[in-house]
């Protein structure tokens, strides 16, 4: 049995093609800074984000983005180590995350890209 997922109900259904923690920029009226959530990237491009690994599989994520089209990259801007952005298609946000390493964004980057070039 699998904690905290739901494969074990459904064993034909693929991994996900990457999971993890990222930082995410928070930009609200509100609440300005980096939130460290986790992420969980589908086979099917679609990006789904939780507060915590627990969540997956037991709650809805916090948001789903699909990433077929997107931009994605390097960030600089921000000053700040290991920053890599999203531009959804739809254009009308911008996802900034810190991954923990170089390693760690390039992972992250690489199956953004499968993501985006289906």
């Amino acid at each position: 049995m699998v904690v905290g997922s739901d494969i074990s109900r459904y064993p034909n259904t693929p991994r996900p093609t990457c999971r993890g923690y990222l930082h995410k920029r928070t930009q609200s009226a509100i609440l300005k800074g980096w939130r460290k959530r986790w992420f969980v990237l589908k086979h099917n491009g679609y990006l789904h984000y939780y507060k915590h690994k627990k969540d997956e599989g037991k709650c809805r994520p916090l948001e789903v983005t699909k990433l077929e089209g997107a931009e994605i990259g390097v960030d600089t801007s921000l000053g700040k180590p290991f920053v890599f952005k999203c531009i959804p298609q739809n254009g009308n946000r911008i996802f900034y995350f810190c991954a923990t390493s170089n390693q760690e964004m390039k992972r992250w980057l690489e199956a953004m890209d499968k993501a985006v070039h289906p």
